[in-house]
């Protein structure tokens, strides 16, 4: 049997805000942009030369579901962004207004620093070590 995760619904508060944020600020690729029911639309952006899973940038469309934009996760950080370069990537993310909440770091597992997207959701941007 051969599975895998296709994508991951990111609640967002207008979907033209998050279109331009995730491929204007954190550089992603616009996968899908179709409209479904009256009000919503299917949208699915994900990191240049990525072919496994997206994000599925999903409205928020009820009160419940606004209140959790940007805290899905409970304040954890619940996205991993993985690159081949550490140092290109913070200093473009940085350079596009991206906020860092710390410095990075060098761990076990490889280069590592803590990001928000604008909604406020924690990220990880990772150079994993080979």
């Amino acid at each position: 049997m051969t599975q895998s995760l296709a994508a991951i619904a990111l609640l967002v508060a207008d979907y033209d805000q998050a279109i331009a944020y995730y491929t204007t600020v954190m550089g992603f690729e616009l996968l899908e942009d179709t409209p479904r029911e009256p009000g919503k639309r299917w949208v699915r952006v994900a990191p240049p030369g990525s072919t496994g899973t997206c994000l599925l940038l999903a409205r928020a469309s009820t009160d419940a579901q606004r209140a959790r934009i940007g805290d899905q996760t409970g304040g954890r950080v619940g996205l991993f962004l993985h690159t081949d370069d550490f140092t290109r990537d913070y200093r473009a993310l940085s350079a596009r207004g991206v906020h860092f909440r710390e410095t990075p770091r060098h761990e076990p597992y490889g280069t590592v620093a803590v990001f928000e997207d604008v909604y406020g959701n924690a990220w990880d941007l990772i150079e994993p070590r080979t």
